[in-house]
């Protein structure tokens, strides 16, 4: 490793963050979520059960052995409410229901219930930033300008030139303003028009959703995962946003202006914090935010003067470049900015980003497999990268996601990320008896569950053989954390848990790179066999017991 030595420099102070310095003393006590790790389940496209080609409730209970047996320890679902699926379940027309393309509210105590059965907390999307346009708030809100729940949403009267009352764009692209002829004023939409933003101002709008937490805590949920928290409440008055500089057309519309007024106000936070006091009173309660900022933005969702979120999502290494030198600052930066006992998280993918797969190759995402899950800190799977699915192209005729639809070509769209999971090699991969809703990955024949598990050196067994040893090593899942060395195409980084010593090197090359370590027993390779020594092989990673002789 050029210079490397695997002994690290001095931890830093413990002023920085409680799991730098020394690990808890008995691992059965720290929080599920700092020892667990969490499986993202796009309803949609993980299990058919009733032969429409969507994925519902009874499918995901059908495959809960699957995930116990794939070693995570929490599910996250993705919108399954009553939604007219403009945004597929992002468009909320009823909190405190599941939408019948799903179940019922049945088929998820069921679900429930059979996951705590099996050990596995189990997880909600929470989108308290806007409704459905078809929820009956909406309706009766712009039903007259004095309806009592006009002021639910986010209505303003026209420019002085009749157009928008500012210059807000939509995430999906177009004005964020949407003109109602009957009422004669715009009301707001940060995403589609048929999701029209909740007025977080109004303490009435807070009282109701917090009613919407407390249902599902008193059903027995074990936590949510906050859609675009950073959104939900907007700069007083409504100000222009300033014209972004350095826009790109291939940034998608949106980014024509800074979002400086539309989100990330200060009472974010407050939210946040409200959303925290909630959950603990029901004990062990996880709440995990969306919130894709800079870092140091990101940071003050755990909270100032009252905790925040548990974990505000961390998107570093969805969008940094696959390079070692800038992984390795991104890292440390990141260790170093967290707030005293903020824990850390990580992610690769999600339904809103392409697949790790297709943004590495097949070689690389086994070797961001190992980094996701060495790293100190809560990661978060997305299901099918267990098997390495990678770019799917979906047919013009076939694109679902409005995103793609309002701005075609220019490589933004999320439906190849939501394709159906493949289970065998049995029509339809075993998803569905019916075409489903999104066309497989072309090589499901091969890449499926059961073909990956009769393989050793199939990705699903370097996932597997992952979280089972990180459940059996504290080191990995709780231990303290310590960059390594300072080459340029391996990162190397230690962990430690009591006397255990345990040092993770991966090479981000597709070549043959040269390593100088002490004495270890090979405990992991993402190519299965242990590397000659001295090196390692291209796109390989691997985890070394320190000590061992």
């Amino acid at each position: 490793l050029g210079g490397f030595r695997a002994t690290p420099a001095p931890m830093k102070p413990c002023r920085v963050t409680r799991a730098m310095c020394d690990p808890p003393a008995d691992p059965s006590r720290v929080p599920w979520w700092e020892r667990g790790v969490i499986y993202q389940i796009y309803p949609r496209s993980f299990q058919d059960s009733d032969g429409n080609g969507v994925g519902d409730l009874n499918g995901i209970g059908r495959r809960l052995d699957y995930l116990v047996e794939l070693g995570i320890d929490a599910i996250w679902l993705s919108p399954v409410f009553p939604s007219p699926m403009a945004d597929f379940g992002y468009d909320v027309s009823d909190y405190i229901d599941i939408d019948p393309l799903f179940g019922s509210l049945d088929d998820f105590d069921r679900l429930l219930a059979a996951a705590h059965e099996r050990g596995l907390k189990l997880m909600l999307d929470f989108v308290p930033n806007h409704s459905s346009d078809r929820h009956p708030w909406f309706i009766e809100s712009r039903s007259s300008r004095d309806n009592p729940k006009r002021d639910w949403y986010i209505w303003r009267d026209p420019a002085p030139d009749g157009g928008p009352p500012n210059n807000w764009i939509s995430d999906f692209g177009g004005s964020s303003w949407e003109w109602d002829e009957a009422t004669g004023q715009f009301y707001l939409h940060a995403f589609l028009k048929e999701q029209p933003d909740l007025n977080w101002r109004n303490p009435e709008v807070r009282a109701a959703m917090m009613d919407v937490l407390r249902f599902w805590f008193d059903r027995g949920v074990d936590g949510f995962r906050i859609d675009v928290l950073w959104h939900c409440i907007k700069a007083e008055g409504l100000p222009d946003n300033p014209v972004n500089p350095d826009f790109r057309p291939e940034m998608g519309e949106k980014l024509r202006v800074l979002q400086t007024h539309s989100t990330h106000q200060p009472e974010c936070q407050e939210m946040a914090a409200d959303f925290r006091q909630l959950a603990d009173n029901y004990g062990e309660r996880l709440l995990v935010g969306e919130i894709v900022l800079p870092l140091d933005q990101l940071i003050t969702y755990y909270g100032r003067e009252r905790p925040g979120v548990h974990l505000p999502f961390n998107f570093q290494l969805v969008e940094a470049p696959w390079d070692a030198a800038i992984l390795r600052q991104l890292i440390a930066d990141y260790e170093a900015t967290l707030p005293p006992g903020g824990w850390p998280n990580w992610v690769i993918a999600s339904h809103d980003y392409p697949r790790i797969a297709a943004k590495l190759g097949e070689a690389q995402a086994r070797v961001a497999a190992m980094l996701l899950l060495t790293l100190r800190g809560t990661p978060t799977l997305y299901q099918g990268d267990e098997l390495g699915i990678g770019r799917v192209d979906i047919p013009p005729d076939r694109v679902r996601d409005p995103k793609e639809l309002r701005e075609p070509g220019i490589g933004l769209s999320r439906d190849p990320s939501r394709t159906p999971m493949a289970w065998d090699g049995s029509p339809h991969a075993g998803f569905s008896n019916a075409d489903p809703w999104l066309p497989l990955h072309d090589d499901w024949r091969t890449r499926n569950v059961a073909a990956q598990e009769e393989n050793s050196g199939s990705m699903l067994s370097l996932y597997r053989d992952l979280l089972r040893l990180r459940r059996s090593e504290p080191a990995l899942s709780i231990g303290s954390f310590q960059l390594a060395g300072s080459a340029d195409y391996v990162l190397a980084y230690e962990r430690r848990y009591g006397e255990s010593r345990i040092l993770i090197a991966l090479n981000l090359t597709g070549t043959e790179r040269p390593i100088s370590v002490p004495p270890g027993q090979l405990l992991l390779s993402t190519l299965g066999t242990a590397p000659p020594s001295g090196w390692l092989r291209p796109d390989e990673g691997v985890i070394l017991r320190l000590g061992a002789r």
